[in-house]
């Protein structure tokens, strides 16, 4: 006779910090945080996923769903940014969440805008920190406080967002805050492209522009082996040959400091890009061990 299969419960959806408190001190651990903005999509999916397996049988998966304003610059789409509670709220139960903090932005700073916030470092000033003044300043402080408020045992981040991983890893071993930050590799659509909550913003001729950096980052990943120069010119020609995508960068970059590589560099590194499809914003990264051109091979 088959066993019948788990009752999963279903989760505690709280607002406030009180309820949060409250909660999280009968919740099961180790507690594994999954902290996202909303608007879930198949990316948050294999989040969750990895997150219940860190947490196995006996553990608890905790959600944030927060949209930060601290991260969002004066010109930028915090009002139009998508806002999918109840979508998202059966997302989070679909695949066994147990905590669900949905606070608003009054919960989350009680005093308004916080006047002591995180300082992202060198790091935090290239790249995405160049073309978003601020942005990682915001994504630090509001993590930070998540951390305080949820106490994980484990936070799970997605690596499409390569640099704010980096960053939230460098944090947590500067401030001691003693948890295990994981990652998860980008989820694709079936045509390369990165999925992003951002994404439901393209038109159809977009979408078709914004696959030139899935292209990109693959051109240059066939590369590897031939070195830096090799990498870069193989995904700038991919580039070059769409006119109507506006490039922010394309970088190789050490995956510590998130510097750009020496010429000569081997070793892991992380192949990354902005651009603009039309009004839309895509950024997308790839992992690589480089070899350089003077190696024997």
């Amino acid at each position: 006779m088959t066993a019948p299969a788990p009752v999963v419960p279903a989760p505690v959806v709280i607002h406030t910090r009180a309820e949060l408190a409250a909660a999280r001190s009968v919740l099961p651990g180790p507690v594994v945080l999954v902290p996202t903005m909303g608007a879930l999509h198949a990316g948050h999916t294999a989040l969750l996923r990895a997150a219940a397996a860190l947490a196995g049988p006996d553990g608890s998966v905790a959600v944030s769903i927060f949209v930060n304003p601290l991260q969002f610059g004066p010109e930028e789409d915090l009002d139009r940014y998508p806002r999918t509670l109840e979508a998202d709220l059966e997302m989070c139960a679909a695949e066994g969440a147990r905590l669900i903090f949905a606070p608003s932005a009054a919960q989350m700073y009680p005093d308004g805008r916080p006047e002591v916030t995180v300082d992202p470092g060198p790091a935090g000033r290239l790249l995405e920190g160049q073309f978003r003044p601020g942005f990682f300043g915001g994504v630090l402080t509001v993590v930070l406080k998540l951390f305080h408020l949820v106490r994980p045992d484990v936070a799970v981040f997605g690596q499409k967002d390569a640099q704010q991983l980096t960053l939230v890893r460098r944090m947590v071993r500067d401030t001691d805050l003693g948890l295990v930050v994981e990652s998860v590799p980008t989820a694709r659509d079936p045509d390369g492209l990165a999925i992003s909550s951002r994404n439901r913003y393209l038109s159809a001729a977009d979408r078709a522009v914004g696959l030139s950096l899935s292209a990109a980052l693959r051109a240059g990943e066939a590369r590897a082996a031939a070195g830096p120069a090799a990498v870069l010119a193989a995904a700038r020609e991919v580039l070059a040959a769409q006119p109507a995508l506006a490039v922010d960068y394309l970088e190789l970059v050490d995956p510590g400091p998130f510097t750009a590589v020496p010429p000569d560099y081997a070793g892991p590194a992380v192949l990354a890009v902005a651009a603009r499809a039309g009004t839309t914003r895509l950024i997308d990264n790839v992992p690589l061990l480089l070899a350089n051109e003077g190696q024997d091979r």
